[in-house]
């Protein structure tokens, strides 16, 4: 009886060791790196960068194998991705989709004119034309980003502006696309952009080309 019994599980350890085997075969040829398509989603926005060609490298690795770190790996160092997701479909696909960040504005460093992405970043312009805003200063791409934010969340109209310029003092100037100069002061931009929208809605603007609201409690316009 217990010789029965240990027939049985040899022949059951064995079963399982070749259907392992079998299995494991299978496995291997089911991921391997030429049984599946490759997709780079909206490439479209990317054709004149590099990242389409870096990316291209990862269909050399295997499916089942790819870590969405290695992909990261590949994307961090290009400045201009927002953001990007992995789609595995097992075993069929690979789809990679890569959002491009927006630029926000311009900026001159070091001789060379960037842009400057809502993810924080400078890209490099190849002599591309845009209406975006210029920066004027020395400025940490934080301040303008909180800037920004300010903006957007205020009735003003981002895109009306012409040039941006920074202050040592920490403080920034706006001048709009038909001529209004705003000198902001250095705190309590929310409620400055609110007083801006009321003397904008309430007085009649076509002499005013100076609105001064540095001072607390106190505005100076200009003609």
């Amino acid at each position: 009886m217990h010789q029965q019994i240990s027939k049985k599980i040899i022949i059951y350890l064995f079963t399982l060791l070749i259907l392992g085997t079998f299995n494991n075969k299978n496995i291997s040829k089911l991921y391997s790196k030429d049984n599946y398509d490759f997709n780079i989603v909206d490439q479209s926005e990317f054709n004149e960068d590099n990242i389409i060609k870096d990316l291209a490298k990862l269909k050399n690795q295997n499916l089942f194998l790819l870590e969405k770190n290695e992909v990261l790996k590949t994307v961090d160092p290009h400045k201009i991705v927002e953001n990007f997701f992995v789609f595995k479909n097992y075993p069929s696909s690979l789809n990679i989709k890569i959002e491009r960040t927006k630029f926000l504005a311009i900026i001159k460093k070091n001789g060379s004119n960037f842009y400057i992405g809502a993810n924080g970043n400078l890209i490099q312009i190849d002599d591309k034309k845009t209406d975006l805003p210029f920066i004027f200063g020395d400025i940490d791409i934080s301040k303008f980003l909180e800037l920004k934010s300010i903006i957007d969340n205020s009735k003003f109209n981002y895109n009306d502006i012409k040039n941006l310029f920074y202050f040592k003092s920490k403080r920034w100037d706006i001048e709009t696309k038909n001529g209004l100069l705003i000198k902001l002061p250095r705190k309590n931009l929310n409620n400055s952009f609110e007083l801006l929208i009321n003397i904008i809605n309430k007085k009649d603007m076509q002499n005013i080309n100076n609105i001064d609201l540095r001072q607390n409690n106190q505005v100076i316009l200009n003609g």
